[in-house]
């Protein structure tokens, strides 16, 4: 008869581990992937700036279309990229880096610099950037804490079991442009 007991408390204790760490693995997941939309929200906001910004600058810099065109098209690569990490680290990485030659060109255009038009999207587009990089630095923690948990023991075997994968990181690449904030100078 203890025996019949201990064999129950074995099964409960093994069945109450297996609930709560698959449960642990379903929160990572649900985690990054509420991670992943607060990025994709902030990345919307910017795509929805940058032609504003664009329509403000081409009035100043009527010699600049080469540049604005190359931010035109670098925003409509990253609106079309796959919404994976990958593929969104190396479309954004393009869009940073033509937004900065936006910026630079405030510099030549004393008009544009002091336009309240252009100044209010440096400094909306300013604090979208710093948004991005906290969702993304929020989506990554979040990844690594699934990551870690998927590889760890003894809830790899759970995760193995149940099929769940890591999660790729929202990487920028090397590209050391991109991974600085767009800069804003008054």
């Amino acid at each position: 008869m203890p025996t019949t007991y201990i064999l129950i408390a074995v099964v409960v204790i093994v069945g109450l581990f297996l609930m709560s760490t698959y449960n642990r693995l379903v929160r990572l997941v649900n985690r990054a992937k509420a991670a992943w939309q607060d990025i994709e929200v902030q990345l919307k906001r910017r795509y929805d700036l940058i032609p504003n910004l664009v329509e403000t600058v081409k009035g100043y810099t009527k010699h600049e279309e080469g540049t604005l065109t190359k931010v035109i098209e670098a925003r409509n690569m990253a609106m079309a990229a796959p919404h994976d990490a990958m593929h969104m680290g190396a479309a954004e990485a393009g869009l940073a880096g033509a937004l900065k030659s936006v910026f630079a060109l405030s510099e030549a255009y004393p008009d544009l610099k002091a336009n309240q038009s252009f100044l209010n999207l440096q400094m909306e587009l300013s604090d979208t950037e710093n948004k991005i990089q906290a969702a993304r630095r929020f989506y990554n923690t979040n990844v690594l804490d699934l990551t870690n948990a998927i590889q760890a023991f003894p809830s790899n075997i759970i995760a193995g079991m149940f099929g769940f994968k890591a999660l790729e990181y929202f990487d920028l690449g090397d590209n050391d442009a991109a991974q600085q904030n767009v800069a804003v100078k008054f």
